[in-house]
């Protein structure tokens, strides 16, 4: 018999004890698929503008000062978005805030590729950052929730390597369309299409989900969440359910505790955390990606070889995230998350002291592939950190303020590279890292391999967490 004191040992008696013990089904593995292809669009979006920024500057005849709005619109709209999408999917569940924000996306993202002025452009990417703000957290919340223990960090590796596809993608995209036009149509709008489309369809993938059983029982939905659950037991044991769904229920329990209660004695210690986490995780991860055609620029290569390095170092992402697979559920997410991001600050200051192409793409390489085991690691963890009923809320909310530091980084980092240069900008970025691989140290618990219930027991029992 399972002992109820082990935080890894399945509560086979709950709707999440029987989540808990599920084998991985088809439907595990949709849900990955699906998820993994919609964050493939927000990280194509999050580089598209950094590729595109100096086309956009001829396009539109834009000078040095209306450049950073530009590239900062789309990040102002991620953290309006996350703010809101996070908050409703704990309100009004998982699956109808996944595809709003695909949807959102998609939409303005089209009307982005014809955009016939910056100012169209500002506002359409804009609004398409408003769709994909809380693309990440919303994800890591829905497989959280959906996974069984075991397997929950294993598979949103597997979601996170197909998404980060994206950057090579975008990196070599942006090289093949943006120096001729395609059809008549300029080659950067095409890429504006590609993303509303690919959106659009995984909006249509996304429409076959499952709501998140254990959000259904958090808001008094109980028999839908019987009826899910027992629909995945059948799928494991490669029978049909024959029982025919309940109607849908009325909320009987309130639809997301208040946001205050992210800041009571119970959670306060790991929200306060993931804020300082957020806002500083931004420098080295977003930082590093999206200034590195600006770096070789100022070491002196042109821009042709910045966008092949770019490209070819992009690669790092996937094969990075990749990487994680094997030992994400080996090794406890907290040290790995740790020991990942000071990787990441000396395999920056190793970039910015490099005198050669060699050394420069060695290094630059190694600091990718570093940083999507971080990721990955991260993005796993903290959603396993918070309830259900406040999940999405913390993870977006904290989440939000690595997009509205992303919008600020080009107004602090090029001012920065420019007056002092290459080393001093990673110098700063490495000190942020170490930053936040104290903050995880000294106030985040472990969580590889246990039950999220036993997890947020200290929370439900109104206990400082530990």
């Amino acid at each position: 018999m399972a002992n109820p004191h082990d935080a890894t040992a399945p509560d086979t008696g709950t709707i999440a004890g029987r989540l808990d013990r599920l084998p991985i089904t088809r439907t595990h593995r949709r849900a990955t698929v699906a998820v993994g292809l919609g964050l493939f669009f927000d990280f194509y979006e999050v580089f598209l503008a950094g590729v595109l920024s100096s086309v956009l500057v001829e396009e539109f005849d834009l000078s040095k000062g209306e450049l950073p709005p530009l590239l900062a619109s789309t990040f102002i709209g991620m953290f309006f978005g996350a703010l809101l999408l996070g908050r409703l999917a704990d309100r009004f569940g998982r699956r109808g805030a996944f595809l709003l924000n695909l949807g959102l996306y998609s939409l303005f993202s089209l009307l982005g590729a014809f955009s016939g002025s910056a100012l169209m452009l500002l506002l359409t990417r804009f609004f398409a950052g408003i769709g994909l703000g809380a693309e990440p957290p919303l994800a890591d919340t829905y497989l959280t929730d959906l996974l069984p223990a075991r397997k929950r960090g294993r598979f949103i590796a597997w979601a996170y390597t197909l998404a980060f596809c994206g950057f090579p993608v975008v990196g070599f995209l942006a090289r093949g369309l943006t120096d001729h036009p395609v059809l008549g149509i300029a080659g950067w709008r095409w890429l504006f299409v590609i993303g509303a489309l690919g959106a659009g369809a995984v909006f249509l993938l996304r429409r076959g989900l499952p709501e998140s059983p254990r959000w259904l029982e958090s808001v008094g939905r109980t028999e839908e969440a019987e009826h899910l659950v027992a629909g995945l037991e059948a799928e494991a044991r490669g029978v049909t359910q024959e029982t025919a769904a309940p109607p849908r229920g009325t909320t009987r329990k309130r639809a997301g505790a208040p946001v205050r209660e992210l800041f009571g004695p119970a959670l306060r210690r790991r929200t306060w955390m993931m804020v300082v986490f957020h806002v500083l995780q931004t420098l080295g991860y977003y930082g590093f990606g999206t200034l590195v055609p600006l770096v070789l620029a100022a070491k002196g290569y042109p821009v042709s070889q910045s966008l092949l390095f770019a490209a070819l170092t992009y690669i790092g992402y996937p094969v990075g995230s990749a990487l994680s697979l094997p030992i994400v559920e080996r090794v406890e997410r907290k040290f790995l998350v740790i020991g990942s991001v000071l990787a990441m600050a000396v395999f920056g200051i190793a970039f910015g002291y490099a005198g050669s192409m060699a050394l420069i793409l060695v290094f630059g390489f190694l600091y990718t592939a570093t940083s999507n085991l971080f990721s990955n690691a991260y993005h796993i963890y903290q959603a396993e950190i918070f309830p259900t009923t406040l999940r999405s809320t913390a993870s977006s909310g904290t989440y939000s303020l690595s997009r509205l530091a992303s919008g600020a980084m080009p107004f602090v980092l090029v001012p920065l590279l420019d007056s002092s240069g290459a080393t001093t900008l990673f110098l700063v970025v490495a000190g942020a890292l170490v930053v936040v691989a104290l903050d995880v140290a000294l106030l985040g618990p472990r969580t590889t391999g246990r039950r999220l219930e036993s997890l947020n027991d200290d929370v439900k029992a109104g206990q400082p967490t530990r």
